[in-house]
């Protein structure tokens, strides 16, 4: 039988049985409620105001922060509420642009941080799990390739969070929709920056699993690995932003090669933020904005360098996978 149609049916097999785990643990229904609950926000959210008043001919786009008003510049008119009343606060500058700087809430900030941190700590165990001798050894018994069982798990794994991420998006867009009668379809963009953002990261979190079958390490590597990340991103973007005095070209160089090289968590986020145009209303990393604006912030192949890590790191995964004995 050829090896192509086996791997690929052990790709199948190993992706249903990560949802399979998945209801077994019962994440698939914490992820589920957290997405209701967040669909239930979204429905009880209602903007004031009105965003087509007849405008000057040569009026300037500009806008004054919530609660100010001037002669000559327009004045934010209007007011969000939450919660059914519970939360109120102006009109960021019209009735669409608080309904998009909800969206960079929901999407931009809560899942792809919060929601993808919490993601990586609640899956961590999957392979650990699945790698532990009594779990595989029925598979060696007749091995369709390890390499296979490990890309189909990992497959698995990001396949559940992509549906979840898919679910949370969906739910609160037609919250939003439904509730404030504005339908903004670039919202839709999240779902594949949030998986690509899981994805590169939990290719490092399978990489410590391999290697230590522990799911303490990896829940706890991958958190720490994010953070140095997020640092290195961090810190990349503050010396184009404002180059501190002293810095030697060596520790620039070093710098250079570290962003490149590791995944980029804040520039992921930064994608959304540029592809629903939040900058006029919502506060993305100042240091992020400079970057945009002296044209060294390259989107397209800040994605393609994360993702090349994650490829390397799933190679080495699979590599050490090969090597293990049971």
């Amino acid at each position: 039988m050829s090896a192509t149609p086996v791997a690929i049916r052990t790709l199948r097999w190993m992706v249903r049985d990560t949802f399979r785990q998945s209801l077994a643990s019962r994440l698939f229904w914490v992820m589920l409620g957290i997405t209701a609950l967040c669909t239930l926000l979204a429905l009880s959210t209602t903007v004031t105001g009105t965003d087509d008043r007849e405008k000057h001919p040569y009026e300037l786009p500009l806008y004054l922060p919530r609660g100010q008003a001037a002669e000559g510049i327009a004045a934010p008119q209007g007011a969000v509420t939450l919660g059914f009343g519970m939360v109120t606060y102006p009109v960021a500058k019209t009735r669409a642009d608080s309904v998009r700087e909800l969206q960079v809430w929901l999407a931009g900030i809560l899942a792809d941080t919060a929601g993808v941190l919490l993601a990586l700590l609640w899956t961590a165990g999957f392979l650990p799990t699945f790698l532990e001798p009594h779990a595989v050894a029925v598979l060696l018994a007749k091995p369709p390739g390890r390499w296979a069982l490990l890309a189909g798990k990992y497959a698995g794994v990001v396949a559940f969070v992509g549906l979840h991420a898919t679910l949370f998006v969906f739910g609160t867009w037609v919250g939003l929709g439904v509730s404030t009668g504005v339908w903004d379809a670039r919202y839709w963009l999240a779902v594949p920056l949030l998986v690509t953002n899981f994805a590169v990261f939990y290719s490092f979190s399978a990489f410590l699993a391999v290697c230590t079958r522990s799911t303490v390490v990896s829940v706890f590597g991958t958190l720490l690995f994010w953070v140095l990340c997020w640092a290195m991103n961090f810190t990349h973007l503050r010396l184009i932003a404002a180059p501190p005095e002293g810095i030697s070209a060596f520790g620039s160089f070093m710098v250079e090669a570290g962003y490149w090289f590791l995944p980029k968590p804040l520039d992921l986020s930064g994608i959304f933020f540029e592809a629903v145009n939040a900058h006029g209303y919502a506060s993305p990393v100042p240091e992020l904005q400079a970057a945009r604006e002296k044209g060294q912030f390259h989107p397209e192949l800040s994605v393609l360098a994360s993702l090349a890590f994650a490829f390397g790191a799933l190679l080495l995964a699979a590599y050490e996978f090969r090597k293990m004995d049971y």
